[in-house]
């Protein structure tokens, strides 16, 4: 568990916290009916519905423990106070690809707003902390898998 703050929105906030309810008040009691259950089976060294629904149980509570570090770890990030001339939390930012010479734009966003295939990115993903900080025509170098992405930073917009 770290101490770090998490910044998100206030529908990404009200997202994480519908999902972990959900997780407490509909799946865990489901789980723990269904181990009653199987338990009611008799002879649970071979009661294989036993062995999952204990197995899912874990990882359920698992998933509920880390939700639950995130809300408590988040912070509600209010746009309007933040700077405009620089990347931070909120930012819609159009980078060239200095490799590819490709333009792409990407929003940096919080927990329970991320959305890859809308380039709806983590602020705390490799890209986007490469960016939070920076201004127009600054180039970052991000380390990726296949070597290094140069951004050129072109424009940052809010919406």
């Amino acid at each position: 568990m770290s101490s770090d703050r998490i910044p998100m929105s206030k529908e990404g906030y009200e997202k994480l916290k519908a999902q972990l309810d959900k997780f407490v008040d509909e799946d865990m009691p489901r789980i723990a009916e269904a181990i009653a259950q199987a338990r009611g089976e008799g002879d649970l060294s071979e009661n294989a519905e036993y062995d999952a629904q204990r197995e899912a149980q874990g990882m359920l509570q698992a998933r509920i423990n880390e939700l639950q570090d995130k809300l408590a770890r988040a912070f509600i990030v209010d746009r309007s106070t933040l700077p405009t001339d620089r990347v931070v939390f909120g930012s819609k930012v159009r980078v060239l690809d200095l490799g590819l010479n490709e333009e792409e734009d990407f929003i940096l966003v919080g927990p329970g707003d991320e959305n890859y295939d809308e380039n709806k990115i983590l602020t705390t993903s490799p890209i986007g902390q490469a960016l939070v900080g920076k201004k127009i025509d600054d180039v970052v170098e991000v380390p990726v898998p296949r070597g290094t992405l140069r951004l050129r930073i072109i424009n940052i917009t809010f919406d």
